[in-house]
């Protein structure tokens, strides 16, 4: 407790928390709320230059950002502007939607170990994208009316109706965090083995490309395949914000969080179709991108020091994780470019084997 000098008012002070009042109006300022994701960032502007300059003609990190700006040599323009940039964007944008989907949904479920891939989102994004592929010619095969839906809108569509099973399955006698779990995790199996069944019906090229866009790759990346994401995240990332409220008073239990006048099952719904729509249009852009939606949140938690993933931050990390990884993929193994789902995978698989420990660990205390 301290002295408000002032007024003589005793006051009770947060460390680390600073509060601010002008007239009616009161708030709590934290400064690591402010210098994490500016530091994040940072982090990600530094990826995104530093993937535009690698490559068969390597462009200093300067001559990159020059030429963002417009200016330096034309050639070196044309290789970034052109070739390279759409290719960060979309990864920066992908990792966004997905590290933004992934706060969403472990807030739901409060739980760590939620993700959209658990809830089966991604897997139905595979199935409507491998059907096409498999059955439509989309990738100048026989092709037909299937074939001309497009492999991002079939993704998109498949998302959507994973979503739409869980929702229906989920919904009786009140839609709660842990029974959405439950479902999603029985709708993510079922998809997984009819994605396993268009494999075995594929013939060797078709499966050969079905697989190289389920491991989640930027590889041939433009600003088209930038378009559905960048939409979606304009619209929803705003809506997120407005949303943090509600989604904070979350972790209350349901008459804790009535009295906060939160309406829990409005809330949970317009939360679980914003996760679904920013799945969905990542996994349109870029195929499924493993553990992104999983660990980002997490991180951003540790770095906020949150009780609850940090909507806005946990975007900024997914982002950064992403952009990073594929330049890791591009340019760690020589001639040899790895998908960047291969990477993230490799990453945030050791970082959900420390999740499961210290949650057993947890409830053995």
């Amino acid at each position: 407790m301290t002295t408000d000098v002032r007024t003589g008012r005793r006051k009770a002070v947060v460390p680390g928390r600073t509060p601010l009042r002008a007239g009616p109006v009161s708030a709590v300022w934290r400064p690591r709320t402010l210098l994490i994701p500016l530091l994040t960032l940072a982090v990600l502007l530094l990826g995104v230059l530093v993937n535009c300059g690698r490559g068969d003609i390597d462009i200093p990190v300067g001559d990159v950002a020059r030429a963002l700006l417009g200016m330096g040599d034309e050639t070196n323009r044309s290789v970034v502007t052109e070739l390279r940039l759409p290719r960060s964007v979309t990864g920066a944008l992908v990792g966004a939607a997905l590290g933004l989907a992934g706060a969403v949904v472990q807030g739901l479920a409060r739980n760590p170990l939620a993700s959209p891939d658990v809830l089966g989102i991604t897997a139905g994004s595979g199935v409507g994208a491998v059907t096409v592929i498999v059955f439509g010619g989309a990738y100048g095969g026989v092709g037909g009316s299937l074939g001309d839906i497009g492999i991002p809108a079939a993704a998109m569509a498949g998302g959507l109706v994973a979503a739409l099973l869980v929702y229906l399955l989920a919904v009786r006698r009140g839609l709660t965090g842990f029974r959405v779990l439950l479902v999603g995790v029985g709708v993510n199996a079922i998809l997984t083995s009819v994605l396993s069944w268009l494999l075995l019906k594929a013939d060797i090229v078709d499966a050969g490309r079905a697989l190289l866009w389920l491991n989640g790759s930027l590889n041939g990346a433009s600003w088209d395949t930038a378009q559905p994401v960048l939409w979606v995240l304009v619209v929803l990332l705003p809506v997120a914000l407005l949303l943090s409220f509600p989604f904070g008073a979350l972790v209350f239990d349901e008459d804790t969080a009535r009295g906060l006048g939160v309406r829990m099952t409005a809330t949970r719904v317009a939360l679980l179709f914003t996760a679904v729509l920013l799945t969905a249009a990542a996994t349109a852009s870029a195929g499924p991108v493993a553990f992104v939606a999983l660990a980002c949140p997490q991180l951003a938690v540790r770095l906020l020091r949150t009780g609850t993933p940090p909507l806005l931050a946990s975007a900024l990390v997914g982002a950064a994780v992403t952009v990073w990884a594929d330049v890791l993929g591009r340019t760690a193994f020589g001639a040899v470019e790895l998908p960047v789902g291969i990477l993230t995978a490799a990453l945030g698989a050791p970082y959900l084997l420390y999740l499961l420990i210290r949650s057993g660990r947890a409830r053995t205390s």
